[in-house]
Formats: C-alpha cells, sequence, structure tokens
C-alpha cells in the first residue's frame, strides 16, 4: 500500500457542509474499497457523532498534546473500512497551548506521520476558522477540498480560502494543492444557487467538481442517527452524489 491521500475539509465559514462532506466522502470511498481513515479535527465533534463514534475514548487532541500515540486514538467504525479518529472540545484551545512552541504549525504532521501507511485515504474535518489547529491542517495535507454553499457571500470567502492556501503553500507546505471546489446544499429550483455555480465554475473550471451535492433532508437526518447517508438512505440522490464524487475524488488523486 503507497502512502495515504491526506485530504483536508477546509472553509472559513461554518455551516457549508464541510463535516457532512468530509463523512459522506469517507463513506464513499470505504464503499469503493479503499481503506479509510476520518478524523474529526473540530471541536464541535460533529465529525465522530455522524458514524458513532465514541467520545469517551482517546482523541486527536490527546494525540497532538502528545499524551497518546496516533495508533492508540484510532476507533474502528461499524462501517466497512472505515476508521475513526474522534475530536474533543479541548481542539479548540490549541490555538492557546501551541502559540509559545517551536515548529508549532507542523504537531499534526508529526504526531499523524506513523499511520501514512495503514490507509489509502486520511480525511480530516477542520474547524471553522483560521487558527492554529487550521494551519496544522494546511501543513500536514496533500489536497484541500473547499466544500461551498451556493450562496451570494460564496465568491467573496472563496478568494479569501484561496489566498491562505497560496501563503500556506508558499511558506509552510509546499506540495498542498486544492483538490476541488465541492458545491453543497444545491437546489435547482434557486435561480441564485444556478448563477452562483455558473459564476465559480467560469472563473474555477479546471477546480470545480463536476458532482454536486443537492440539498436534501435525508442528509442532514443521516448524522443523528450517527449513519453516513449511503447506510441511512442508499437510494437517496444525495448518497448517488457521494459515491460519484468518491469517483472524480479517486481520478484526481490517482
Amino acid at each position: 500500500m503507497s502512502k495515504a491521500k491526506k485530504i483536508i475539509f477546509y472553509n472559513q465559514k461554518g455551516g457549508v457542509g464541510k463535516t457532512t462532506s468530509a463523512v459522506n466522502l469517507g463513506s464513499a470511498l470505504a464503499d469503493l474499497d479503499f481503506k479509510v481513515l476520518l478524523i474529526d479535527f473540530d471541536a464541535q465533534c460533529n465529525l465522530t457523532g455522524a458514524v458513532s463514534g465514541d467520545l469517551r475514548k482517546a482523541n486527536i487532541y490527546q494525540v497532538v498534546v502528545g499524551d497518546v500515540p496516533a495508533a492508540s486514538a484510532v476507533q474502528s467504525t461499524i462501517f466497512k473500512n472505515l476508521y475513526l479518529i474522534p475530536g474533543s472540545l479541548d481542539v479548540a484551545s490549541l490555538s492557546i497551548e501551541l502559540v509559545n512552541e517551536n515548529n508549532r504549525e507542523y504537531y499534526l504532521k508529526t504526531v499523524l506521520e506513523s499511520l501514512e501507511d495503514d490507509y489509502d485515504y486520511i480525511l480530516l474535518d477542520c474547524p471553522p476558522s483560521l487558527g492554529l489547529e487550521t494551519m496544522n491542517a494546511l501543513a500536514w495535507a496533500d489536497y484541500v477540498i473547499i466544500p461551498l454553499q451556493c450562496e451570494y457571500m460564496a465568491m467573496e470567502g472563496l478568494n479569501l480560502i484561496m489566498r491562505t492556501i497560496s501563503n500556506v503553500k508558499k511558506g509552510l507546505n509546499p506540495k498542498l494543492n486544492v483538490l476541488g471546489i465541492l458545491f453543497t446544499m444545491y437546489s435547482k429550483r434557486a435561480l441564485l444557487n444556478q448563477q452562483v455555480v455558473e459564476d465559480i465554475s467560469d472563473f474555477f473550471p479546471d477546480l470545480v467538481f463536476k458532482t454536486i451535492i443537492p440539498r436534501s433532508v435525508r442528509i442532514s437526518e443521516a448524522p443523528s442517527h450517527g449513519l453516513p447517508i449511503n447506510y441511512y438512505d442508499k437510494s437517496n440522490a444525495g448518497s448517488k452524489a457521494f459515491a460519484e464524487l468518491a469517483k472524480e475524488v479517486v481520478s484526481r488523486v490517482e
């Protein structure tokens, strides 16, 4: 097995479908027989709950601060080929705890290195902010997926994200690349949604994923049952969209 493809989900704005995208893409990749590790690096811990993870066990905060080896924090999930390092409320304090440390942007990279030969994909859900936690994630990753809600302010936020990634590439992680811009919560009936997709696709034609994730009540319901959408409702349009996205991701990284 070659080294894992390391992908983070990053957007400084909350509520854009970041965690949903990480969980469901991870599960769709696992469905394709890839061994996938999900890492919940957001203090809200929503990703952990979305795959029925156990928050009482060793977590990513303990791994980063050196209390627990990364391999000891990995949980098997009830889903085939899908593994998890759970989140912790304490992740929010890392920006303060690491601020005076040497190489403070590389803590995550250092502690996760030992896992890279064990998985095909490692997907990490970032917090919706540009703190030291997110800088650690950007310094570690190979690729960024930018989930984007189809709304008026999306373009403005996207320019800021692109600038941040460009700066990280220059200063911290020269191999970092944008894997794609992923439109989420898309409604065919909303003219504004269509306009946003067209405008951003025109501006970043090589970066936009062909697959668009539709707005779906079933996708929203699935995390409350601790299930990815392909287990909660395999026939749902959202489940089919994530299956297509998984194929698109594989074709872009292979």
